[in-house]
């Protein structure tokens, strides 16, 4: 599917990964509406891209349903989601403080897990709707991490959620393959996000050098242009793929 005039939503879509990649698809040609925690980077990553700028939680049912009817209303029915919503946290199993807190635990897969499926659920509702494209209808999107497979000490709960995303990818695309809908997760190693981009220049260096080749940080141009790629190829379905580097992350 060519971008070019297609309605793309972004979970996400206010910093980081979900930036890059509103900003990428946008060059392309495609109508992008921007869903945020945050209105004012909603607002203002949508000002620069000519986009529709959404606030909401992608865990709950109505602010994703009035997302993508607001997104529909400017651009028509959405025929790309990329869901790079997400939240993170380090807490033991057992720590100093006792007890790995579940409510803690349940938000980030709610928000990480939960709101995944929840985009691509009534996204996917909407696509089966839409005319055919060539072969197809829509392409949706995931955002797991190498988490997932290598997950560190504290990260029980990141790591659930995002190996519950790679989990759901084929089952889900197989679920949409009837509708002419392509599902596609990935994972990505150490990028320059928000949450790192709060260390010391130092400590950015240290983890770069973790990478075995390229021996730095991912810059979430490098997410954006895979992203664009899946959309643009038929063939890429069903499918995680790493986007790491090589690396293999240590327990600590």
């Amino acid at each position: 599917m060519q971008l070019k005039d297609v309605s793309v939503l972004i979970t996400g879509g206010g910093s980081g990964l979900g930036a890059a990649t509103a900003r990428a698809m946008a060059a392309k040609g495609a109508k992008v509406a921007v869903l945020d925690m945050n209105k004012d980077n909603a607002d203002k990553v949508a000002a620069e891209i000519g986009g529709v700028a959404c606030v909401g939680d992608v865990s709950q049912e109505a602010p994703v349903k009035e997302a993508i009817a607001k997104a529909e209303a400017a651009h028509g029915i959405v025929r790309v989601l990329v869901n790079c919503a997400g939240i993170g946290g380090a807490v033991k199993t057992v720590g100093k403080n006792g007890a790995y807190p579940l409510d803690h635990f349940s938000r980030i897969i709610n928000v990480n897990l939960i709101g995944s499926f929840n985009c691509i659920r009534l996204v996917a509702e909407r696509m089966q709707n839409a005319p055919p494209v060539g072969e197809e209808r829509g392409v949706c999107i995931n955002t797991a991490s190498v988490a997932a497979f290598d997950g560190q000490i504290g990260q029980a709960a990141y790591s659930a959620s995002k190996g519950g995303i790679v989990g759901m990818t084929l089952p889900v695309a197989r679920d949409l393959a009837s509708m002419n809908i392509r599902v596609m997760t990935i994972a990505p190693g150490l990028f320059l996000t928000p949450l790192l981009m709060g260390l010391s220049e130092e400590a950015r260096a240290s983890l770069g050098a973790q990478v075995p080749h390229p021996a730095r940080l991912g810059d979430p141009s490098e997410y954006a242009s895979l992203a664009v790629q899946i959309v643009e190829n038929p063939m890429l379905n069903g499918e995680t793929i790493r986007l790491d580097g090589a690396i293999r992350m240590a327990p600590r």
